[in-house]
């Protein structure tokens, strides 16, 4: 009988032992990992469930769930968790987790409620290594890194919303991204607002993709932001996730139908409240952790960026004050120290101005690179670097750029394409780790512009893979034609560009300390086609390239190895 009880006993230790890996724990904790495999870099889900009492599960003041892990180096790390479903008496959460280091981590998870804590009992898992590459980070002036070291410099778009209830259908991201990925761009930036990607917004407006709502966060925006994830990643495409916009905080604009509006419910009755209450704060802040919860994992989210031309909302047309800038700095210093405090996976994080810079804000030590938007003055965009790293020591980056900013009337199509062409080639030759993003995405869509991005990454992995990520930029005379030039380890590269609105026939010459003989390529990137120079001379250490012959409007990067 002793022997029937004993193997009775072993069955049911077993089974549990098949159930998913689930685990009881104390204090109405269970837990079960998803994944049978985890790998490096990719997401490995948990599924919890919970028995505790709340209102508003979104709510990290009234109730949170975090995993604590210890990786296999023995580095602390705190992952937000996220509520999926159910209701005080029983609620499913889950955990997403991309682990950056090989082998075997420990966890827990830890449950808050208003301050009491409840600790699961410990769970173990290991993670084999993979081929992809991980987060991005900051790595210099010119570059960003991956986790395993390669370097990285984005081309690309702005592809700032699906098409709204008054534009063509076609314009989704299910078109576009595809385009920009097999034509080898790597980079574009995208809005969450309440016609695109709404996650905060219970009433929306101009779309027809998303409705109205009763629930705290947008299931339409969370379905479609999933959606956008998994594009991504499967299309090798990394992208800057914007989660507000100027015309949030507008009387005339989106501020009516905010969330943060009192006459919504919100807890602020002005935009400047918007950044000066604790309680605005504290909302924002739980749309940050959700956002880290569920969508943190990835690594195709390159950067995090708070605002666009968040100036548009703090100045009135006349250039007035509409919101005092220390209350919007504050928010920026507040929201991206909170943002990397939870965030397992450092994100880059950013923000954005139109024109007019808020005062202290490009100092912020947690916003890891700065950014401007340009537009009807393209040619101004080299000379932009120089100035704002000087002053701040970072990154930067212009995350819009266009030939006009009113409309993208086919009228200007002649004109839009040459300035599409040169913003891109203008940051290529430029200290950036993203180059000039274009606005007006679907007029350039109809231009065919997009195959364009495949001269522009060719030469931009040449430039990595010469150099390693170092990049000297010199003076090249050429007469007429505007010029940029860097080199990269054993390699020249000089960018020619004929803005005359004449033909041109030309000598180049720049400074030349190469002993060895000297080979010069010219790349057309419009015709994607590749010559050679052969009239080639060196006097006094410059070296003379002759009959470099451009058309109005024409462009050429030279290719110079030094043998």
């Amino acid at each position: 009988m002793k022997s029937f009880y004993r193997l009775i006993g072993v069955l049911v230790v077993v089974s549990l032992l098949r159930a998913g890996n689930a685990c009881a724990q104390p204090g109405g904790i269970t837990y079960s990992q998803v994944n049978k495999k985890v790998t490096e870099y990719e997401k490995a889900e948990w599924d919890i469930q919970l028995s505790v009492p709340f209102k508003n599960p979104y709510d990290q003041q009234e109730v949170s769930v975090d995993m604590v892990l210890a990786s296999p180096s023995g580095k602390p790390l705190v992952l937000p968790c996220y509520f999926d479903r159910g209701d005080s008496k029983s609620s499913a959460w889950k955990a997403r987790f991309a682990a950056q280091e090989t082998g075997v981590y420990s966890y827990y998870f830890n449950l808050n409620t208003k301050g009491k804590t409840t600790e699961s009992i410990k769970g173990k898992f290991t993670v084999q290594p993979s081929a992809k590459r991980g987060f991005l980070h900051k790595n210099n002036l010119w570059t960003f890194k991956f986790d395993n070291g390669e370097l990285f410099r984005g081309i690309g778009e702005n592809v700032g919303w699906e098409s709204r209830s008054f534009e063509n259908d076609k314009y989704t991201y299910d078109r576009l991204l595809p385009e920009l990925a097999k034509n080898g761009a790597n980079f574009f930036r995208t809005w969450m607002c309440y016609w695109n990607l709404p996650l905060e917004w219970q009433k929306v407006r101009s779309t027809k993709r998303y409705s109205n709502t009763d629930q705290y966060f947008n299931p339409g925006a969370i379905k479609r932001m999933d959606e956008l994830v998994n594009m991504t990643d499967s299309l090798g495409l990394y992208f800057m996730l914007t989660l507000d916009w100027h015309g949030h905080l507008m009387e005339d604009g989106g501020w009516k139908n905010s969330p943060y509006n009192q006459l919504n419910g919100g807890p602020a009755k002005t935009p400047t409240d918007f950044f000066s209450f604790t309680s605005a704060k504290q909302k924002y802040k739980n749309k940050l952790r959700y956002v880290i919860a569920r969508w943190g994992y990835s690594t195709n989210i390159a950067a995090i960026e708070f605002f666009n031309e968040v100036d548009n909302a703090a100045f009135t047309k006349e250039d007035s004050i509409l919101i005092p800038h220390h209350f919007i700095t504050q928010w920026h210093d507040d929201m991206s120290r909170y943002l990397k405090d939870i965030d397992p996976y450092k994100h880059l994080v950013t923000t954005s101005v139109s024109h007019r810079d808020i005062a202290g804000m490009n100092q912020i030590a947690y916003l890891d690179f700065n950014q401007k938007h340009i537009y009807k003055r393209t040619e101004k965009i080299p000379a932009i670097y120089p100035e704002y790293i000087e002053n701040y020591r970072k990154p930067y980056v212009v995350g819009e750029f266009g030939y006009r900013w009113e409309d993208a009337n086919p009228k200007y199509a002649k004109e839009a394409n040459f300035d599409f062409k040169r913003g891109l080639w203008y940051g290529m030759f430029s200290p950036t780790p993203v180059l000039p993003m274009s606005w007006w995405w679907e007029f350039f869509n109809d231009q065919k512009m997009e195959p364009y991005f495949k001269g522009v990454r060719q030469i931009s992995d040449m430039m990595l893979k010469a150099g390693n990520g170092k990049f000297v930029q010199f003076a090249v005379n050429a007469g007429r034609l505007h010029t940029q030039a860097v080199q990269c380890g054993n390699k020249y590269f000089i960018y020619l560009l004929n803005t005359t609105g004449e033909d041109l026939d030309t000598d180049v010459s720049f400074a030349y300390a190469g002993a060895g003989a000297a080979m010069v390529k010219a790349f057309y990137p419009s015709a994607l086609k590749t010559t050679q120079f052969t009239q080639l001379k060196a006097i006094n250490k410059r070296l003379n390239i002759k009959g470099v012959k451009l058309n109005a409007g024409q462009e050429v990067v030279l290719i110079l190895l030094v043998k």
